[in-house]
């Protein structure tokens, strides 16, 4: 699942090519997962199938978790590699963890609101140490409260030995728009037959700049809207909006990797650039995501702290 944070769609053009990672959109259209056709869903009138991009093509596809369901949770592991680390440590990146666990509580939201769409409302990842010093991390994903409307999920991240390295928690609901719904997705198991899910692509930049996000000065970090970064409603994925948050407070403390991030989704970056803008003291962030091509209207609010505010000591 990716972040969609709202229910509408755009037809505008793009704001730029593809990310460095990624491929560009064949055939004139973008390839984005903001495309919608009618389709006939019992007890949904007008409803319409929102269609992703697909997995071998966005940003984020040499990162992405493989899954498999185990009684009621979702397990599996992700390679990491030194790409995936905060410059200068073996700290895996926070927008990492933000794009695992937006996967996996997504995935099982859509087993529970499904046809609705869901769309992430906030995020909040805690680590427990600075040194990961590991090539894989195992992942277990689980609902914690079902509604009707809202979602809770839980993932626990541990390194293969079983030390636990992070944990996250994130709350969905449902798109406002109650015409949009899902296509079928099977979220209980990976197909490794499907197309979809051909072999990862190999990460051959830092993350950040894999993904095109550039620190403009210290405490500020961009990220525009490109054809392989979009999530379901064609806005800019929240998994790159994370990014731009974690950049711009790590530019002004560098090599002190963030410890916690609780991020909240306040409106969908249409046009972009996402700029965010952080503010740090005593180890403690705030950092504000705007869409600079909306008149520069807040999109995310995150509040960070990082290790140095730790005593990081035998970690």
């Amino acid at each position: 699942m990716s972040p969609a944070h709202d229910t509408g769609t755009t037809e505008e053009e793009l704001a730029g090519p593809p990310a460095p990672g990624g491929q560009p959109a064949s055939g004139g259209r973008p390839a984005s997962g903001g495309v919608v056709e009618a389709v006939e869903v019992p007890g949904i009138p007008g409803a319409r199938h929102v269609r992703h991009v697909a997995p071998q093509e966005h940003v984020f596809a040499p990162i992405r978790v493989s899954v498999r369901r185990v009684g009621d949770e979702l397990r599996g592991s992700v390679p990491v590699m030194p790409e995936l680390h905060v410059p200068g440590t073996t700290c895996v990146r926070m927008a990492a963890l933000v794009v695992w666990s937006d996967f996996l509580g997504g995935r099982m939201s859509v087993g529970v609101l499904a046809p609705r769409v869901p769309v992430t409302l906030d995020l909040h990842v805690e680590l427990y140490t600075r040194s990961w010093d590991t090539s894989e991390v195992q992942v277990t994903g689980r609902l914690v409260k079902t509604g009707r409307s809202v979602v809770i999920t839980a993932a626990d991240f541990r390194h293969p030995d079983g030390t636990p390295l992070a944990l996250a928690t994130a709350a969905f609901m449902t798109a406002g728009d109650p015409s949009l719904v899902m296509p079928p997705l099977r979220w209980e198991d990976e197909d490794p037959d499907d197309a979809a899910w051909g072999p990862r692509q190999p990460l051959r930049a830092a993350l950040a700049e894999h993904a095109g996000c550039e620190v403009r000065a210290p405490g500020v970090a961009a990220v525009a809207r490109t054809a392989n970064g979009l999530n379901a409603s064609d806005t800019i994925n929240g998994g790159l909006i994370a990014l731009a948050a974690e950049e711009a407070a790590l530019s002004l403390t560098p090599g002190v990797p963030l410890a916690s991030m609780l991020l909240r989704y306040l409106r969908p970056v249409r046009l972009g650039p996402a700029v965010a803008t952080a503010r740090v003291s005593g180890g403690l962030g705030v950092v504000e995501v705007r869409d600079a091509g909306a008149e520069d209207r807040l999109a995310a609010h995150a509040v960070t702290r990082s290790f140095s505010g730790f005593d990081s000591a035998g970690m």
